[in-house]
């Protein structure tokens, strides 16, 4: 299962790093050696471990430009069991600098990345929500893209541009770049367009859609406030069960193909978020309505005025 996975939608707010910083989490609990690199100059999945951006010695803005060494940049997860690029906003410096390189400049991570990719079994890639050299480098440097994306009408729209700028990384620079597998979040499954939206995806994409689902949840929402994983955070929350289904899901793909087609053709799997969430604000818990009370017995019979 050794490979390198970049996580990236041009589209914005479709819980790209959480499922970055998620996934990580998960995959390390599965006893994955994982490294998860920030490549975002917003340095959301650095906060969302814990790690102060505003404070970072060595960060991808060093290993991009030549700086440092990877492996000098790379700082312990210790509560979640993985490491962490960091990054923060000198990131757009270095994209900057990267736009005035004649030739390589897209090759800048991976070539960073030879120097300590036999020590982990999997590198999860947080990019920035454009398709920008930041992303082009990570995509020249993966194996695999995993897209995560809501299923609504503008995200379904974006996904064709982004399959093309796929094709397009793979025509030129890297042509081991696959798709990964296209994951579902955000996901209410009493949305009618949810669930038009997700049959459109499976009808074109088949396989490639993850049969795991991530639900909207509040303790997803709430764990990066706490700069840990939702797994950390709240560890029987429908969110953190997601995404620890999500990584057998991606083990089982990879290490058990034969099993893993079974399980495909047994049927859907059960949605992990079907029932509402009580703790959701945007989901309250169905309660049947109390009954009136018997009027008493001076009361029945005619109204009087």
């Amino acid at each position: 299962m050794r490979r390198i996975i970049a996580v990236t939608n041009q589209k914005g707010g479709v819980g790209k790093t959480t499922t970055a910083v998620n996934l990580a989490a998960s995959l390390a609990a599965a006893q994955r050696s994982v490294l998860l690199i920030d490549l975002d100059p917003q340095g959301n999945a650095t906060m969302g471990c814990g790690v102060d951006k505003r404070a970072l010695e060595r960060s991808a803005t060093d290993v991009l430009l030549g700086d440092c060494n990877i492996a000098d940049a790379i700082v312990r997860i210790e509560g979640a069991n993985f490491d962490l690029l960091p990054s923060n906003q000198d990131l757009t410096a270095a994209e900057v600098r990267l736009l005035t390189m004649l030739a390589g400049r897209e090759h800048r991570l991976s070539r960073a990345l030879e120097a300590v990719r036999d020590r982990y079994e999997l590198v999860i890639i947080d990019c920035p929500p454009a398709l920008n050299i930041l992303t082009v480098n990570a995509l020249t440097a993966a194996d695999s893209v995993l897209i995560p994306m809501q299923c609504e009408y503008y995200a379904l729209e974006g996904l064709s541009g982004l399959i093309s700028t796929i094709e397009q990384i793979r025509d030129s620079v890297n042509p081991r770049l696959a798709i990964e597998g296209i994951l579902r979040t955000m996901f209410d499954p009493r949305n009618n367009l949810s669930n038009d939206v997700a049959a459109q995806l499976i009808e074109h994409f088949g396989d490639q859609v993850f049969r795991t689902i991530i639900p909207r949840n509040v303790r997803l929402a709430e764990a990066p406030s706490f700069g840990v994983p939702a797994m950390l955070h709240d560890k029987d929350s429908r969110g953190a069960l997601a995404y620890l289904a999500l990584a057998g899901e991606m083990i089982r793909r990879s290490e058990e193909p034969e099993a893993y087609a079974a399980e495909i053709a047994s049927g859907p799997v059960p949605y992990v978020g079907e029932v509402p969430e009580a703790e959701d604000p945007a989901a309250p818990e169905a309660a049947e309505p109390p009954e009136a009370p018997e009027a008493p017995e001076e009361a029945k019979g005619d109204v009087h005025f």
